[in-house]
């Protein structure tokens, strides 16, 4: 979903699965359906973790506990942080469809699969990339405390444990930056920018 970003404050999922490949965060088969109904793919998120073969919560899933099952609304588990090398294995990009359509706005990990990162930009997701220390140390903060509030200040590209005060800064592409703050896409940019496109021509 289209939304300006600006500071984000969430509690987080955590989900600790290092390697957690775009199969996992989206089955196979969810790919011969056409339609892009954001709640059909969120649905689909990490489906075949989240559920058995009857199609029954696995109770001990992360994402089916109490405390991590309540689906993301403003201010509560728009963060997913991640294990190591998330999104790893193909590049489709209903990975991120799923990841966007489940209501997650910000996925923070120490290393994402390059293609996975672009989509999920693309999809009005923020990729955060931290250290490695930074990321272990909110895996424990909300291991402690499901509470726990993690801040994302996209206009100063910085990322905030609020539980122990611990604040890194984190890259992302200044056009990509711009367009997520702008809650533009490709298109609406250009759009935005149609008259300085159009003097450009004119002088040409």
């Amino acid at each position: 979903m289209k939304e300006k970003f600006d500071i984000i404050q969430s509690t987080c999922i955590p989900i600790e699965i290092d390697n957690n490949n775009t199969d996992n965060i989206i089955p196979a088969r969810y790919l011969a359906f056409t339609t892009r109904d954001p709640k059909f793919y969120g649905e689909a998120f990490m489906h075949d973790l989240r559920y058995d073969a009857n199609n029954q919560p696995i109770a001990d899933f992360v994402m089916n506990k109490p405390e991590f099952s309540e689906a993301p609304r403003r201010g509560v588990h728009e963060i997913i942080v991640g294990g190591q090398n998330w999104g790893s294995g193909s590049s489709r990009e209903h990975a991120a469809w799923a990841i966007a359509g489940y209501g997650v706005r910000v996925v923070i990990s120490n290393s994402f699969a390059d293609i996975h990162r672009n989509n999920l930009l693309n999809c009005f997701v923020l990729p955060v990339v931290v250290s490695r220390g930074f990321q272990l140390e909110l895996f424990k903060s909300i291991a402690e405390d499901s509470n726990t509030l993690v801040t994302v200040d996209v206009p100063n590209q910085t990322v905030k444990n609020e539980k122990t005060g611990s604040v890194e800064h984190f890259e992302i592409n200044a056009y990509k930056k711009y367009c997520l703050m702008n809650a533009y896409d490709d298109i609406d940019f250009l759009l935005a920018n149609t008259d300085k496109i159009e003097a450009w021509e004119h002088r040409t």
